[in-house]
């Protein structure tokens, strides 16, 4: 179980120390365009993490690019440098939305990683690209992203059930900031800061619950009995004890969670059918 999270331990130094790992054959690129961070990850024909890049950014507000240009600079910019380091050139990358997104939204994505020349092959939920990582068959993957909580439900390998509802670390901020009388920027700093959690975590703890409870509601119905939770907003050390708590179903979180999701679109780079 604990093979993914060496994965990912790797993975994140890689992006730390700007390296890439030797590689022969065959590249896979991915990017996730997040409400807090902008991910390029690359991996080889095995799904072996080579390379990758993050980028801090406010460009997209649940699901929905905001800045354009933006995005697009910032992902140009993180193509570039992997292309120097490694010497190669990509043209080809997966990219991922929310689940239940609407149709011109996808569009806008894929119009973003296509403006700085590659050709989007596949797009993938969010939680279902994290599954791919997490090499899991049943069971619920969900996705806390800055904007919005998103969830996929797996049986046997197949996603039977998707859906997504407009809560996330941005909602974590906003009540930071209305508690401490702060900026949302400013906010946003400490909510990030590991040193700051003991004060953090209670004002945000009701946010969390609320997350819990969507998910709650999501899998009445369904035989769910392992939850795993990723993305950045599912940071805090104790996030997985509210949602084991609050829905009574076990519940994990990977190391590294903000990158479980854009290490997993970089896997799913294949010709697909395109949203």
């Amino acid at each position: 179980m604990n093979d993914y999270n060496n994965v990912l331990t790797g993975f994140s130094e890689l992006i730390k120390n700007e390296e890439y790992r030797p590689y022969e054959g065959e590249l896979k690129l991915g990017v996730d365009l997040g409400t807090a961070n902008i991910v390029v990850s690359v991996v080889d024909g095995n799904n072996t993490p080579i390379a990758g890049a993050s980028f801090p950014s406010t460009v997209v507000r649940d699901g929905i690019v905001v800045d354009f240009l933006g995005a697009s600079r910032a992902v140009k910019n993180m193509k570039y440098k992997l292309e120097e380091m490694m010497g190669v050139e990509f043209h080809q990358a997966a990219t991922a939305i929310p689940p239940g997104i609407i149709s011109g939204n996808v569009r806008v994505i894929s119009n973003v990683v296509e403006s700085v020349g590659l050709d989007v092959i596949n797009v993938i939920d969010e939680p279902t690209a994290a599954a791919t990582v997490l090499g899991i068959t049943d069971g619920a993957v969900v996705d806390v992203g800055g904007g919005t909580t998103g969830i996929s439900i797996l049986k046997n390998g197949e996603v039977v059930f998707t859906a997504d509802e407009p809560t996330g670390g941005t909602h974590m901020t906003l009540v930071l900031a209305g508690s401490l009388g702060c900026t949302f920027e400013e906010a946003e700093r400490i909510k990030k800061d590991p040193k700051q959690e003991r004060l953090v975590f209670p004002v945000v703890k009701p946010v969390i619950e609320k997350m819990a409870a969507i998910v709650k509601r999501f899998i009445e119905g369904y035989d769910v009995d392992v939850i795993y939770v990723v993305g950045g907003a599912c940071s805090f050390e104790k996030f997985e004890s509210i949602f084991e708590h609050d829905i009574g179903i076990k519940t994990i979180k990977p190391k590294e969670p903000l990158l479980v999701t854009p290490l997993g679109i970089a896997m799913n780079c294949n010709k697909q059918q395109v949203m």
